[in-house]
């Protein structure tokens, strides 16, 4: 027998965006479906609003929405009929007038489900999985398709339905969408937790190859071709990732930065942007995962 999930912990909370993260193959969508009840598992406990999912009946599901990322539609369906038939399953829907607002589904009312952009699929779907008032809330990659007007309102919805006391248990493969969503994250892989901890937690992580010296990412634009050779010492590397975008990594100390501000205004050079950061999500992530593809 092929073991997929072996020794995953964890706790989601309510009012709270709690991130599962992991590469392909690592087990997390597998477990959110024995979480949700879709999928039947070999052993361990779950426990979901107090009840096992496995064994519970519609009480439990009425009470837990779910958001799959290829929506599980119906692809003749118009987006507003469907609406209005979900919501006639639950004793205390939502008001779908509500959501057809707040998500933008009253601009493409009339378009059948199979028509639907990416995105639009996206906010029926999340529409779906609000639409029975449920106190626990499973997304899997909610902004996928998203433009970026609809990827912000999709995100101060879930923020607000945080703040609202929700538990929201999110997937995806976007680190920016868990960085900037989640208040706790687990990392699996191979089946197991490999890490876990609030954002900034998981960003003061150390790398597995320990240095001794905080590593820096500085990013600006400016005019192409620069020769930056022996301006920044060698430990930053530094490269024009394309024309006109330069990228200087490593331990930057303000003496570094320094440097650069006055060969620019030796040389008369005024970028049209700039930003410093330390490690993201993502670095964290491909850390404790590895950067092999899976």
């Amino acid at each position: 027998m092929l073991r997929v999930v072996s020794g995953v912990s964890l706790i989601a909370e309510r009012g709270q965006v709690t991130a599962l993260l992991g590469a392909n193959g690592a087990g997390k969508t597998t477990t959110i479906e024995c979480a949700q009840g879709l999928q039947s598992r070999s052993g361990g406990t779950i426990s979901l609003l107090g009840q096992d999912p496995g064994r519970s009946g519609a009480d439990l599901r009425s009470r837990v929405g779910l958001m799959l990322q290829d929506g599980g539609l119906p692809p003749s369906a118009r987006p507003i009929p469907l609406l209005r038939h979900i919501a006639g399953m639950y004793a205390r829907p939502r008001s779908v007038d509500e959501l057809v607002e707040r998500l933008g589904i009253d601009s493409f009312a009339r378009t059948s489900v199979r028509r639907l952009s990416g995105g639009q699929k996206q906010r029926l779907a999340l529409a779906a999985a609000l639409i029975g008032n449920p106190e626990v809330l499973f997304l899997d990659e909610p902004s996928a398709g998203l433009d970026p007007q609809s990827r912000q309102l999709v995100f101060e919805l879930i923020a607000e339905l945080r703040d609202a006391g929700m538990g929201i248990i999110l997937t995806t493969h976007l680190m920016d969408d868990a960085q900037r969503l989640a208040d706790y994250v687990y990392i699996i892989d191979a089946g197991r937790n490999v890490a876990e901890g609030t954002v900034a937690q998981l960003l003061q992580r150390k790398p597995a190859v320990e240095s001794g010296e905080h590593i820096r990412t500085l990013l600006f634009e400016a005019e192409a071709g620069l020769n930056l050779t022996g301006v920044l010492p060698e430990t930053i590397t530094v490269s024009e990732t394309r024309a006109g975008s330069y990228v200087a990594n490593g331990p930057l100390t303000p003496q570094d930065l320094a440097a650069l501000t006055t060969w620019w205004a030796a040389h008369g050079v005024m970028p049209t942007s700039l930003s410093l950061a330390a490690r993201s999500l993502e670095d964290v992530f491909l850390d404790v995962s590895g950067k092999e593809i899976r």
